[in-house]
């Protein structure tokens, strides 16, 4: 893990280098301070000339400005490295959470990848600036200053670092317990954000029921728990921190006390007693420097770990080994014994066998867990088959690059999906690269152009999120409009009308009907009146196809959609 860390500094060697500079020039020259004092007061003041001691303080007061310009470089230039590598981090994640399948965001909380991307990585980038230069600098610090006071007095000096091992034994134990604690609150906190995403992103059903009392109990059950184990984490840190302060202090105690009598001795100036002190006062800056590292490294580690995880986690749909790219097809379009289940003891769809003639459209219909959405989501491998073969134009689909695979097929859902920008982007998301007057067409094909002329803004009118000032029509006029743009040869269109009322169902049938014109079609519906027309009707139960045909031929024959269409009280 250390090694995957040091990777992400590569990039910024020279930054990197230039504050650890830097920050050893800072702790040298906090080093020097006590030797100028104890040089000043031994040899400078017995001489009685003030000139030459104003000089040394004059001296000394550039000697500062330059530490002051350092610190800066360390505290400005530093937290520049660590955010760099925060922003790479999270750039890399986000890229992989894009390779990441359907499978895994069925299995994992919104609320936990959003913490992965803000509060560890946060945690992290505080780790990556102050973890490698303080550890140097605080072991550099202790030793140069130890072996400094050994210089000035060995008796002093060894006395003095007798309390060490016990300040390591207190940092030793409270770091081990801080790790546990740290990784704990993570959890509670990545609870914490799920909570608040799950009741912000559904407000309108919580209001709706009247469960404003209920989420607030969830919520406050969450936040209990968060709180709990920052408090663990404070708890533990709070003795940490007491501890150190009690045996500094008591160093102090123990250098006043034992320089004193070294003095009474002769055995030590005054002047070596003021350095002494002072380099006292330098030895707690790295012992105080690990109880921050203590504080923080936990929170990173505990975050890298999580990070490191989630880069671990390898995409289940990727493309093959010498995957090409899929040509414009035709659209023929083949299943050869196909068994998926999303639990591989239950499938889901078992032996299907079905073909499909470009520019064909090919209806689905019966109950619903019959896997009809299933059967479809595995064309453009949102999920991976686990036997059998699928086809297009005789090019198996795993054999072939997934973006070209997917840029060949269009889907329009019931549950449309709105990004918080205009109508414009919302649009040309179909096609990123789309002029103004393409978008303009494909709103006018969808039936969006009477809709959007009514607007004081037009295409830029802002929908907000996930489209919540559009209508259920609206919305789908709008996915139509950026099939329209896309253009793709194979159409998958999933329950796209269901939801709507009879009216605002007709209209955008009439659109559905023009889009599919000239491409293979795939339509899942419920309601069989919007399926009358289609070239192929297959009836999809538990136990796989069970009959297709047209609709007269359906009819005649009397199975299952002669049932479901005498349920319906189709009226033609």
């Amino acid at each position: 893990m250390l090694r995957r860390f040091a990777a992400y500094y590569r990039p910024y060697k020279k930054l990197f280098t230039i504050t650890f500079a830097c920050a050893i020039l800072v702790a040298l020259l906090d080093l020097a301070f006590p030797l100028v004092v104890n040089w000043a007061v031994d040899t400078l003041l017995p001489q009685g000339d003030i000139s030459v001691i104003v000089w040394a303080c004059i001296g000394l007061f550039f000697l500062y400005i330059f530490n002051t310009g350092a610190h800066f470089v360390v505290t400005y230039w530093g937290h520049k490295l660590g955010i760099n590598i925060e922003t790479d981090m999270r750039d890399e994640l986000f890229d992989h959470m894009q390779r990441l399948s359907y499978t895994y965001y069925d299995n994992n909380k919104t609320g936990n990848l959003l913490s992965h991307l803000t509060n560890d990585l946060f945690e992290i980038g505080e780790v990556a600036h102050h973890g490698p230069e303080d550890v140097f600098i605080a072991l550099m610090t202790l030793f140069g200053s130890f072996g400094v006071m050994l210089f000035i007095n060995v008796k002093l000096a060894v006395l003095t670092f007798l309390i060490v091992p016990l300040l390591i034994a207190v940092i030793v134990y409270c770091h081990r317990h801080m790790a546990a604690a740290m990784k704990y609150m993570l959890k509670r906190m990545a609870d914490f954000n799920t909570r608040v995403e799950d009741t912000v992103g559904g407000i309108r059903l919580v209001q709706a029921f009247a469960n404003e009392r209920h989420e607030q109990k969830l919520f406050h059950h969450d936040n209990q728990n968060f709180k709990q184990a920052k408090l663990w984490s404070y708890r533990i840190m709070g003795l940490n921190n007491s501890l150190s302060y009690m045996m500094m202090r008591i160093m102090t105690l123990f250098v006043l006390l034992c320089g004193a009598y070294f003095i009474v001795q002769n055995e030590m100036s005054i002047g070596d007693f003021m350095a002494f002190i002072l380099l006292t006062n330098i030895f707690f800056q790295p012992i105080e420097k690990i109880n921050a590292i203590i504080e923080s490294y936990p929170k990173g580690y505990a975050g890298f770990k999580r990070y490191i995880a989630l880069l671990d986690t390898e995409p289940d749909i990727v493309d093959a080994p010498g995957a090409k790219p899929l040509p414009e097809v035709e659209g023929n379009i083949t299943y050869r014994g196909v068994r998926f289940g999303y639990d591989n003891n239950r499938p889901i769809v078992d032996g299907i066998d079905l073909s499909i003639e470009a520019g064909e459209t090919a209806a689905f219909v019966g109950p619903s867990g019959a896997g009809k959405t299933t059967l479809l989501s595995l064309l453009p491998r949102f999920y991976d088959i686990q036997d059998g073969a699928i086809t297009i134009d005789g090019k198996d689909i795993r054999d072939v690059q997934l973006a070209s695979l997917r840029q060949q097929i269009g889907i329009v859902q019931q549950d449309v999906f709105m990004f918080s920008g205009t109508l414009r982007d919302n649009i040309r998301y179909g096609k990123l690269d789309a002029p103004d007057e393409e978008v303009r067409e494909a709103a006018r094909r969808a039936e969006l152009e009477s809709f959007v002329e009514e607007l004081p803004d037009g295409l830029d009118t802002v929908v907000g999120e996930r489209g919540v000032k559009l209508s259920g029509g609206q919305k789908q006029r709008l996915s139509i409009a950026r099939m329209f743009l896309k253009n793709p040869p194979i159409l998958i269109l999933d329950e796209a009308t269901s939801a709507l009322d009879t009216e605002t169902e007709q209209s955008i049938q009439r659109s559905l009907n023009e889009l599919a014109q000239g491409r293979t079609t795939l339509i899942i519906a419920h309601r069989l009146a919007t399926i009358r027309h289609a070239d192929n009707i297959i009836v999809v139960t538990q136990d796989g196809i069970e009959e297709q045909g047209t609709h007269d031929a359906l009819l005649e024959r009397g199975g299952h959609y002669a049932k479901l269409h005498g349920a319906q009280h189709v009226y033609v």
